[in-house]
């Protein structure tokens, strides 16, 4: 009998967890699995098809069945979409189940090129995809926020070599969001005017922290980085939500991501990294004081006992300091 999984809020200080007993529920499947021999099977590679759940979205520019990208099911979701949140409360704990969705976006065919090696248009294509999700899970009523995440390297959470992304939607807006939406609004109510864009003014203004820029998009050392070398891609027009992103925005967005990733990877060695697209909830349409954002984040350093138990962070890397780095990196060219 499979496990369903369940959210469980903490009484203290209301955050949710999710419990998912089917993705390892002995201590032995917390060992690190050997690493697979380099002709091993893929799931996500041309050919294996028959071996992953139904593709959701696919890019297929000719009649045959080639791809260039496609979204399926991940085989072992965190959260599955079918059933009723069913919240109850057994005595102080309150739980529901765990209702959501849980996608991989495969993000091209080729099982050794990294997102930064793709083409513009390729990169376009994958961020195309995020929104094609985002808009369609949208409609699901029960569903509150979407997840956009990419884990590079297995370090940075990666347990399938091939480059992909992922996401997962919520009927609940994660703590760490809901801790973003909240300053934000109390900025908006007591000057009228979006934290984020404040910021981008600020920020262009001093210099000192824009690593990258272009038409559409900055890329920022934040001032309170909380690790080495973290940046944020914010969009220059306010925007509370990826679903408001279009047109020429794609390309521009794709440009700058590459760019930035190909500047990580010369002055970082490749380094493991995550991103997430952090965007206001889906059913509370637009927002005058949130601005939806990237970070992207190295894995360079653990977190350990002080930062767990104080929350806070230990960055050794001034944000001043890591944006002259990525500044001066040699690209091959610009995007």
């Amino acid at each position: 009998m499979r496990s369903v999984p369940e959210f469980r809020q903490d009484p203290v200080n209301g955050r949710w967890v999710i419990i998912a007993r089917e993705r390892g529920r002995r201590p032995t499947d917390f060992e690190a699995p050997p690493p697979p021999p380099p002709d091993g099977f893929c799931p996500f590679c041309p050919g294996s098809e028959p071996h992953t759940p139904p593709e959701i979205y696919a890019v297929r520019p000719g009649k045959d069945d080639k791809w260039l990208l496609r979204v399926i099911p991940n085989k072992f979701p965190v959260l599955q979409v079918e059933g009723e949140l069913g919240r109850v409360g057994e005595g102080i704990y309150d739980r529901m189940n765990g209702l959501g969705a849980h996608e991989v976006i495969i993000e091209s065919p080729f099982h050794n090129k990294p997102l930064a090696a793709l083409e513009v248009p390729a990169i376009e294509e994958v961020l195309k995809a995020y929104h094609v999700r985002y808009v369609d899970l949208k409609r699901d009523i029960r569903l509150r926020y979407v997840l956009v995440f990419r884990n590079q390297g297995e370090a940075a959470g990666a347990s399938v070599a091939h480059p992909h992304s992922q996401l997962i939607a919520l009927p609940i807006v994660p703590k760490r969001v809901q801790q973003e939406l909240d300053g934000a609004r109390r900025h908006y109510e007591y000057k009228e005017r979006c934290i984020f864009c404040d910021i981008l003014r600020q920020e262009l203004a001093d210099g000192s922290r824009v690593v990258l820029e272009n038409e559409g998009f900055v890329v920022l050392s934040p001032y309170a980085a909380r690790l080495p070398f973290e940046t944020w891609i914010v969009p220059k027009v306010h925007q509370s939500s990826y679903e408001d992103i279009s047109g020429d925005q794609f390309r521009s967005l794709a440009r700058i991501l590459k760019n930035l990733l190909l500047r990580l990877a010369r002055v970082l060695k490749d380094p493991p990294y995550n991103y997430m697209i952090h965007t206001a909830p889906l059913q509370n349409g637009a927002r005058d004081s949130y601005h939806w954002h990237i970070e992207v984040i190295p894995k360079l350093t653990k977190v350990a006992g002080f930062e767990w138990g104080s929350g806070l962070y230990v960055n050794p890397t001034a944000p001043e300091d890591a944006t002259v780095f990525l500044r001066e990196a040699r690209v091959e060219r610009e995007f």
